[in-house]
């Protein structure tokens, strides 16, 4: 069985969450930030990928709030990048 984003919900994992045009403008805004900055010189591989993994927690985090969720604190990486499965 393959649950979806209301199980989510009604299991306490999500939020429903009403967003606004700016909060994913400036989701999306960090993301490419985040995104442009994993590609300066003199930056080590480790911190690199933590810089591009931020970048795509906020795209996901976007797609999720644009969805009219938000996830709960317990877990909240890893419900943020499996709900892309959904957004």
């Amino acid at each position: 069985m393959r649950l979806s984003l209301d199980d989510w919900l009604q299991s306490g994992w999500l939020f429903a969450h009403k967003t606004s045009r700016q909060e994913i403008s400036d989701l999306l805004a960090l993301a490419e930030r985040d995104l442009r900055e994993s590609q300066a010189g003199g930056l080590s591989p480790d911190w690199r990928l933590a810089i591009a993994y931020n970048s795509a927690l906020q795209s996901a985090k976007a797609a999720l709030a644009a969805s009219g969720f938000r996830t709960a604190r317990e877990g909240q990486h890893y419900r943020i990048i499996q709900s892309l499965a959904f957004t």
